[in-house]
């Protein structure tokens, strides 16, 4: 059976889901096993698109195929790449508030975070009056011209991430990708052991994608003191170009955490929860991440942002969603200067019941039941619109 090795992985998978150290609840369990079919998807996709001769993009992640905490506020999309070849990607800039590309020279893994060869954001990038634009990705030139870029030693797979931070008024573009030398021809017959090679691929891409992303947070985040957040920091094993202030939580149900920040001068500043499975809460149902644009601004400049299981009443709370215990990440992207620790968050356990006075703005935070309802339907309407586009 061909597909045997990919069905030997997928037993194992479900064991290192099953035996995962965070596993306390049925919750924890029931969203291990959600996230274990999101994988499996993803991995299969992921086998079947390892294409470097004539190579397209990608959905990396998405609302059923989460990993790595990744983004609400993200289109994350990639390419596999050789570094001895050209590439060309063609595109129209959408009217995202940021668009951003990396070169990786490999993937992550249970004891390693891919290195960044590259990366740069549109501002770097010459593009028409029309949106439209022409990279080029490949072996040093002598003349290369602003719109190409080397592809160093090693180098893997091409990133791109799309930026929303008003889900309402931004629009995605449109990007593509080929290889200069194979434009116009096909790629050969597959050999006859071509399928079994891609379910085994699929297999340990599955196993891959768990530990390490299992592996993760205990780098990064949990040995950090709990409720707190670090200072703003280029944020470690991403994009080189961002910035990122990181803690995780745990919270009883009549505790709520107050996250103050400074709203920033970046174009673009978000704020999520994660589970302890590394995935963001669901952000289409739920308000469990909030960028600048989304969130209400007191009059001092700050934003104050309240994370707690039971409702407040505040335009900026974040809803744990039984989650007990999670993950914490604010992010800064196409800065025009690195950031200080007077530009990241201080935090506070207070009672949820204190929070009226404990606010400076309460009054002005609050928000009725219908303006909630109104808030989630927006979300909801925002992401059916941006996964369509």
């Amino acid at each position: 059976m061909i597909t045997q090795p990919f069905a030997d992985a997928v037993v194992e998978a479900e064991q290192v889901i099953t035996g995962a150290p965070h596993v306390q609840s049925e919750q924890d369990l029931r969203e291990g096993y959600d996230y274990l079919a999101g994988s499996i998807r993803a991995s299969l996709q992921m086998a079947w698109a390892y294409e470097r001769d004539f190579p397209y993009f990608v959905q990396s992640t998405g609302p059923y195929t989460k990993m790595g905490l990744d983004n609400p506020d993200t289109l994350y999309f990639h390419a596999y790449l050789r570094e001895d070849a050209e590439y060309v990607v063609t595109g129209r800039r959408g009217t995202t508030t940021d668009l951003s590309f990396q070169v990786l020279n490999g993937d992550y893994s249970p004891v390693d975070v891919p290195d960044s060869l590259t990366a740069f954001d549109d501002r770097e990038i010459e593009i028409a009056e029309d949106g439209t634009f022409e990279l080029r990705f490949g072996p040093k030139k002598a003349n290369p011209g602003r719109n190409y870029f080397t592809l160093g030693p090693g180098s893997a797979m091409l990133v791109v991430r799309e930026v929303y931070s008003d889900w309402t008024a931004e629009r995605r573009g449109m990007i593509r990708i080929h290889r200069a030398d194979t434009i116009g021809a096909a790629p050969p017959t597959p050999a006859p052991d071509a399928l079994a090679k891609r379910y085994g691929v699929a297999g340990k891409i599955l196993l891959s994608r768990l530990k390490t992303f299992l592996a993760f947070p205990e780098w990064f985040y949990l040995k950090l003191p709990v409720n707190t957040m670090t200072e703003p920091r280029s944020t470690p094993g991403g994009l080189t170009t961002q910035f990122s202030s990181v803690g995780h939580y745990d919270l009883d149900d009549d505790q709520a955490l107050v996250i103050t920040v400074p709203a920033s001068d970046a174009p673009y500043q978000g704020f999520q929860l994660g589970s302890m499975w590394y995935l963001s809460l669901d952000y289409i149902n739920h308000q469990t991440s909030l960028t600048a644009d989304q969130s209400r601004i007191d009059p001092d400049g700050k934003i104050r942002f309240v994370v707690s299981e039971r409702d407040p009443g505040l335009a900026n709370w974040l809803e744990r969603t039984g989650h007990r215990r999670g993950y914490l990440q604010i992010r800064w992207q196409r800065l025009s200067r690195d950031l200080k620790p007077e530009d990241g968050p201080e935090v506070e356990i207070v009672g949820v019941d204190e929070l009226p006075d404990r606010l400076p703005y309460y009054e002005q935070a609050r928000v009725t039941p219908a303006e909630w309802a109104e808030r989630i339907a927006t979300r909801q309407a925002a992401v059916a619109a941006r996964m369509l586009g």
